[in-house]
């Protein structure tokens, strides 16, 4: 996979499934694809099992904003923020194990953001994340 390759599959799904059409989206995963949330320690095996409550979720309105996907080979990382119902935006890490051209393993961690530590302060420089060519993108659902 190259990056122009990644970045299309992956914006692809968000359009498609922020556009209510989950099984479209889901185009960019084997059926046995694995998704896991190591942060609730949730795992789900196959199409069957992620399509249903993906479609499911209980915000109207649902808003990505992609900041940077980078990575070689079989291995990606997606990250960007997601914001529910205009709620405040919470940052999300993904990332994405190809097998040939189609996702077979997605791991999620999704956060809070926090303040930076004053203790780090005088070392740390303020930054939004930093985007790679193309990004940031925002998808949103329709209202």
């Amino acid at each position: 996979m190259n990056y122009e390759d990644v970045k299309a599959a992956f914006m692809g799904y968000l359009t498609e499934s922020l556009a209510g059409d989950e099984v479209a989206a889901s185009a960019m995963y084997q059926d046995d694809t694995l998704v896991e949330f190591p942060q609730s320690g949730e795992r789900f095996r196959g199409k069957d099992n992620f399509i249903p409550w993906r479609g499911e979720y209980p915000a109207g309105t649902l808003e990505f904003e992609v900041r940077s996907i980078r990575g070689e080979g079989d291995t990606w990382i997606a990250e960007g923020r997601i914001r529910y119902d205009d709620g405040d935006p919470l940052t999300f890490v993904g990332i994405l194990h190809f097998r040939g051209d189609v996702v077979d393993r997605e791991t999620i961690y999704v956060t809070e953001p926090f303040p930076p530590d004053e203790s780090r302060a005088r070392y740390a420089e303020g930054s939004e994340l930093d985007a790679t060519p193309g990004l940031p993108e925002r998808v949103r659902t329709s209202t």
